[in-house]
């Protein structure tokens, strides 16, 4: 209990301390998003901004991770976070292809799951449990003597969409730190509920609250006007983390897609918009729900708190209910969120074309 209480303050202080020294890094190293010289249809500031933000979060939770026991799954989740951080540091200086950026996130979820960390099941919200355990392919991988072929090729795609759907949520000063670290809370709350049942949850437990730890000491320099950028690094190890804490969390993979509800479903909306357009799923646009948001003329910081405060109730929501509940109450937040996202487009569409009259 006094590693979960003490390393969440060691990753808060370390990455709100680390983070003036990576501005000054980036400046210097040309890790900086300048919209005269970057073009990207996603931007949203006017003036160069460090992006390697990676670095100080990963600073954070390496530091806090001497908390952690150093068995395989802890090993394997580190190895990727330093893996992740040097890719998105490589994308700070020069915008790396998307297609090689997914490959690498499948490689990166791909060394997790070999650690030990899979999804032998997942809970039938209409009744029941679906095993993913059934197909086992014998031999020696990273240690590990078998694979769980379904439970751990599904642990892999959970673990890669929740990398890049974080990513597709952080366009506004501040709105990803926030959110992740409310997400990794709530995890970490859920945790220590079965830990006295699981004493291997304790270690969850701490894991999630250094995370939150981490992303609260980098929110500061991050929130409007923000000094520095998580960059790719940061939104994908921020991604990694949520992702691993849920499956081992008691593999709490629909409390995540709940508090998480808004930015899954702007992906999904954004990959069902990119296909009926006929553009690559991974082609960046302007139109995720931040984007429309900003259009309609909230500010940065409103909309920031919307997300925050949006993952918060549906957090405290997610504490309570069953599997079934959570199903049902994730269907009827999709149905609103389309909803919005359509009616959103085409008031703005109508305010272009009223503006242009």
């Amino acid at each position: 209990m006094i590693n979960t209480l003490i390393s969440p303050i060691v990753a808060f202080i370390l990455t709100f301390a680390i983070t003036p020294l990576v501005i000054k890094i980036a400046h210097t190293f040309h890790l900086v998003d300048d919209p005269k010289k970057r073009r990207h249809p996603a931007q949203v500031h006017s003036k160069p901004v460090a992006r390697a933000g990676g670095i100080a979060l990963l600073v954070g939770i390496l530091g806090a991770s001497l908390f952690l026991p150093f068995n395989k799954p802890v090993i394997g989740l580190l190895i990727a976070s330093i893996l992740t951080v040097v890719i998105g540091v490589i994308d700070d200086y020069r915008d790396v292809s998307p297609y090689l950026r997914f490959a690498a996130n499948i490689v990166i979820a791909s060394i997790v799951v070999l650690s030990g960390v899979g999804i032998p099941f997942i809970t039938n919200p209409l009744g029941g449990i679906i095993h993913l355990d059934t197909l086992r392919i014998s031999g020696s991988f990273f240690g590990t003597h078998s694979l769980l072929l379904w439970a751990d090729l599904f642990a892999v795609l959970w673990i890669v969409w929740t990398m890049n759907i974080i990513g597709w949520s952080s366009g506004i000063d501040g709105q990803m730190p926030g959110f992740v670290a409310i997400t990794a809370v709530i995890l970490g709350i859920l945790s220590l509920k079965f830990s006295a049942h699981d004493i291997s949850q304790s270690s969850v437990a701490t894991l999630a609250f250094i995370t939150a730890g981490a992303f609260l000491g980098f929110l500061p320099w991050n929130f409007y006007p923000q000094k520095i950028m998580p960059g790719y690094g940061g939104k994908t190890l921020a991604g990694l983390l949520l992702a691993t804490i849920a499956i081992l969390s008691g593999g709490k993979i629909g409390s995540a897609l709940l508090i998480l509800a808004i930015p899954m479903l702007d992906a999904v909306y954004a990959l069902v918009r990119r296909i009926l357009n006929k553009t690559s799923p991974f082609k960046a646009d302007r139109y995720h729900l931040h984007h429309r948001l900003l259009d309609l003329g909230w500010s940065k910081r409103k909309i920031a708190l919307f997300y925050w405060l949006v993952s918060a109730i549906l957090g405290l929501i997610a504490l309570e209910l069953t599997s079934a509940q959570k199903f049902y109450v994730f269907v009827s937040i999709g149905v609103i969120v389309f909803g919005v996202l359509l009616w959103l487009s085409i008031l703005i569409k109508h305010k272009n074309f009223d503006n242009e009259i």
